[in-house]
Formats: structure tokens, C-alpha cells, sequence
């Protein structure tokens, strides 16, 4: 085999190794449950029940941006939390002011994923790191949903225990916020 069939193939095999491939009854959830959950709270449960089978523990909350319609584009943003999968540690309602920061900028701003991994990052980048800590969470993933103009208009967050994330968990996280995008804008 040449030298660059042979790189082509390690590649292929490489990319084929990270692929992500999801269990029967994990599809079976998303394109039979999802589509007739009843509620938003029911798609994200379905959504969550999901995330749990496929990456194990940790902590999913759904953010929107509360900011006034006229202060959308200004230095704060405001965030409310309109759906968790730990009400004791993060319940739904909650609000958190967040000032330009490069995370912000990123992420709410640009809408672009955040990948956060390890406790300095969550250190440099949270303000309730010690929280985020105590649970025993070590990695995030924030996932911009977009509104129909392209911009950030909510956030798909999902921590984890682990400390790193492979590239098959993230195109898994993506998958899934994307899934709950419409349950989330829409819910009115």
C-alpha cells in the first residue's frame, strides 16, 4: 500500500473510531419518544434520560437569555434557568447576571460551543466553581441554541464527572442540544 493510501485509511479508521454510534433503544428514544413528549419539561426529561445512558453522571441545565429585548446587545446578559436535572443544586428560576468575559463573548455573543475541561478552567471561567466542585464535576460542555436570526437566544449546559471529553461525547452533547432547540424557543 503507497505511503498516502495508507494515511488515507488511518484516517478513515481514526474518524470511524470516534464515530458516534448510538444503541437501539437510545434511537428509539429520540425518534419515538422525543417527537410526542407532551411538554417541554417531558423532551428535556427524554433528552436528559438520554444523556445519562450514553454519558453517564452529571448535571444538565437549560438556560434562556432573560436580558430586556432593547439591552440584547449590551455588556450584561441575563440568563434564567428554565430547566435542570438537579432542582436541589440548580433549581429552575434561577438567574445569573453575566458580564462580558471571553466565556460570554463565546458563547453568548458569538454562539459558538464552549468546551471547558478541568477544574482550573472551571475555576477561571464560574463563579459558582465551588458548587460545580462539590457535585463532583470536572467538565462542560455549553452549547448555544439559536434562534432563527443565527443568534444565541438559550444554552444547553451539560457537566461531567470526567475531567476530558472525547470528540464522540461532544458531537453526543451538540446532537442533543440541537434536538432540544425547538422544545426550548418554543415553549413560550
Amino acid at each position: 500500500m503507497s505511503e498516502p493510501v495508507a494515511e488515507a485509511a488511518s484516517a478513515n479508521v481514526e474518524r470511524h473510531a470516534a464515530a458516534l454510534c448510538l444503541p437501539p433503544d437510545v434511537c428509539q428514544l429520540l425518534v419515538h419518544t422525543l417527537p410526542r413528549a407532551a411538554s417541554r419539561d417531558a423532551a428535556l426529561q427524554c433528552i436528559d434520560r438520554v444523556r445519562r445512558q450514553m454519558l453517564g453522571d452529571g448535571l444538565l441545565t437549560v438556560n434562556v437569555d432573560a436580558s430586556p429585548t432593547d439591552a440584547r446587545d449590551g455588556d450584561t446578559i441575563e440568563l434564567q434557568r428554565v430547566w435542570t436535572s438537579d432542582a436541589a443544586a440548580y433549581p429552575v428560576g434561577g438567574r445569573k447576571r453575566k458580564t462580558l468575559t471571553p466565556w460570554t463573548r463565546q458563547l453568548l455573543r458569538d454562539a459558538q460551543v464552549f468546551v471547558g475541561e478541568g477544574d482550573a478552567v472551571l475555576r477561571e471561567v464560574f463563579d459558582d466553581h465551588a458548587l460545580i466542585a462539590s457535585l463532583g464535576l470536572r467538565a462542560i460542555v455549553n452549547v448555544p441554541l439559536l434562534d432563527a436570526q443565527g443568534r444565541c437566544a438559550a444554552t444547553f449546559n451539560l457537566l461531567g464527572v470526567r475531567p476530558t471529553w472525547q470528540p464522540q461525547e461532544l458531537a453526543l452533547v451538540r446532537l442533543l442540544a440541537l434536538l432540544a432547540t425547538p422544545w426550548v424557543l418554543n415553549a413560550g
